[in-house]
């Protein structure tokens, strides 16, 4: 798109609105920068942005003079796109896009892009350090914490960028179109967003708008909703699996990793071979092999990056064991079935800590999962009395009410044994008490980190 002259709106001044503005003030566009917070200041988000420029900024409401003159708006992940000026905005007229589609528009190369409700940030690393191992030029960007915007004018033809995108991302994309992209799996999240399942399914569908016949997609098997997304799909399709052999893709069987093409099997992998744990890792790293493999990587250098993968902060990353209690910072566990996840991945009777911010989840699954491996279920946040109710609807009553983070993990080296695992893991958004689950994790570890040896 030729944006001379256009007058650009960029809502939401967190990361991803940030990188949209400085990218928008390379160009000749006219740039406002608008932020619905009333408690923000104009020289606060003007701190943010270079010093050589200054542009509108607008806070609080938005006016029908100020929208009357808009071209493009775009928008941050965390602006609903029924948001009452968003609304207001499609009415007259505005294109809306999110910071995804915008830094697209300006990026050169090669894109891969993740999505799926859990295991993106984890497959996204993993595909980005696959590739730094084969090439020179590799951008990891997206809902992994880097705009794509802070990078997309620095890439060139042979640049590789890897995206991880995330269902309010997709919600608001033109013409991204990636070589490669996966859906690593499909459960209930961010229905107060989307409202049903049904529309959360097909934000993340938009992942393939653009792809032709030239592109792939990888797709897990094993989840109803991603295989039958498979069977009508543009892209060519590339199944994985941890529960079926396939005749064609990746498998997990007998504790390795094949691949099967033309009837033959070959092995990637096996799972003593790797630094990382539970079943879900397997599935991510089957993801991420497939998708190095469609942009030409060679298997040696796939299996020189894998084995020696540490994985990623706050997903079911050890701390530190003390008094023979070991404790394990899950705090990326968001929903329900990322929690599953976790619990299935300990090894050792677990106290748990959960709780936060309520996306109107369901979380009878996530109990039943505890498999009398939970010792006890230590709860904060606001969903504290929803998913004590919930437990004890299942018969489960060793429950301890916290009123913050740093009173759980007190509690919770009180109640500990020697062999015992501590893991927080809130199956909730941290946005009721914290800036991000990253701050909430980085905190546990703290907290852990001050109990007496």
């Amino acid at each position: 798109m030729d944006f001379k002259n256009k007058t650009v709106l960029v809502a939401g001044t967190g990361i991803s609105g940030i990188g949209a503005a400085e990218l928008l003030m390379k160009t000749d566009v006219e740039l406002i920068l608008y932020d619905g917070n009333r408690s923000l200041t104009a020289s606060s988000i003007q701190a943010k942005l270079p010093e050589s420029k200054n542009i509108k900024i607008i806070i609080g409401d938005l006016s029908d003079e100020v929208i009357q003159t808009l071209d493009i708006a775009v928008l941050s992940p965390g602006i609903p796109t029924d948001a009452e000026f968003v609304l207001r905005m499609k009415n007259a007229g505005v294109l809306i896009w999110g910071e995804l589609e915008l830094a697209d528009q300006f990026a050169k190369g090669t894109v891969l892009a993740i999505t799926g409700t859990n295991g993106k940030t984890t497959t996204t690393t993993l595909v980005g350090e696959i590739l730094k191992n084969y090439y020179k030029e590799v951008y990891v960007v997206g809902n992994i914490g880097t705009a794509y915007a802070g990078v997309a004018k620095d890439t060139t033809d042979e640049a590789y960028i890897v995206a991880e995108t995330s269902s309010f991302q997709l919600e608001t994309i033109d013409d991204f179109h990636p070589k490669v992209s996966a859906i690593l799996n499909l459960t209930p999240d961010h229905l107060n967003r989307h409202h049903t399942m049904e529309g959360y399914v097909e934000a993340k569908k938009n992942i393939m708008k653009n792809q032709t016949a030239e592109d792939f997609v990888i797709l897990n098997y094993d989840d109803p909703l991603t295989r039958a997304i498979g069977e009508t799909a543009v892209p060519q399709v590339i199944y994985f699996s941890s529960t079926q052999v396939l005749e064609k893709g990746y498998y997990f069987a007998d504790r390795k990793i094949f691949y099967c093409e033309d009837g033959e099997k070959k092995l990637v992998c096996s799972a003593s071979g790797l630094k990382i744990l539970g079943l879900h890792n397997m599935e991510n790293i089957m993801a991420a092999v497939a998708m190095a493999r469609c942009v030409g990587v060679p298997m040696d250098k796939i299996r020189e990056t894998i084995t020696s993968f540490m994985g990623v902060e706050h997903r079911i990353e050890y701390v530190m064991e003390k008094r023979g209690v070991a404790y394990y910072n899950d705090s990326k566990g968001t929903n329900p079935d990322a929690a599953i996840k976790a619990i299935q991945a300990m090894v050792r009777p677990t106290i748990l800590i959960g709780g936060g911010y309520d996306k109107e989840s369901s979380y009878d699954e996530w109990i039943e999962a505890f498999d009398n491996k939970v010792r006890y279920l230590v709860l904060l946040g606001a969903t504290a009395n929803k998913i004590a109710e919930c437990a004890r609807r299942h018969g489960y009553e060793h429950i301890i009410m916290t009123e913050s983070l740093e009173e759980a993990v007190k509690v919770c080296a009180e109640k500990a044994e020697n062999g015992d695992a501590v893991l927080l893991s809130p199956a909730c958004a941290s946005w009721d008490m914290f800036k991000s689950y990253e701050q909430r994790g980085t905190l546990f570890k703290e907290y852990v980190n001050k109990l007496a040896d």
